[in-house]
């Protein structure tokens, strides 16, 4: 089984995002039994809270419910649990090098749309209010994490 975590600074917009987004993505090609699943925060100001609205809104826009999800924060054990640690943008790679305790050794941790043609940070949609384009940003990253893990034979 394939574990990933994605993780942003609260868990509640971005990274719920892109777990509801990959969940949604491997259950229609066959694979969700292949795959776990979650996301996490780098800070604590969110935990117990609920996911955004205009992510709710978004992926319900598509289909997508984020039902039950509420924001936890990442730990340190999750570098043994996890294959995939993804981030969404510069910071929270910092934050999660430092919250594993580790120089990434096992080469688990990168940044969402690092498995794009287009490298960059996933817009955080906090402070741009721009639901869309993030959601556009994690589309493209989610798709090419997915290609990265079926490339490497994984699944």
């Amino acid at each position: 089984m394939i574990k990933i975590l994605f993780v942003c600074h609260g868990n509640i917009c971005r990274s719920p995002m892109a777990e509801f987004v990959m969940k949604d993505m491997v259950k229609r090609q066959g694979l969700a039994d292949q795959f776990y699943i979650a996301s996490a925060a780098t800070s604590t100001e969110e935990i117990g809270n609920p996911v955004h609205y205009g992510t709710r809104n978004k992926l319900a826009q598509v289909g997508i419910s984020t039902a039950g999800k509420y924001a936890v924060r990442m730990e340190r054990r999750d570098y043994q649990e996890y294959d995939y640690i993804v981030g969404m943008d510069r910071w929270n790679y910092k934050n999660m090098l430092r919250i594993s305790g580790n120089k990434d050794k096992d080469k688990k941790i990168s940044l969402l749309l690092d498995y794009t043609d287009h490298p960059r940070d996933v817009a955080d949609p906090w402070y741009t209010g721009d639901f869309e384009k993030t959601y556009e940003d994690i589309m493209a990253g989610c798709k090419g994490l997915l290609e990265h893990i079926q490339q490497k034979g994984l699944v």
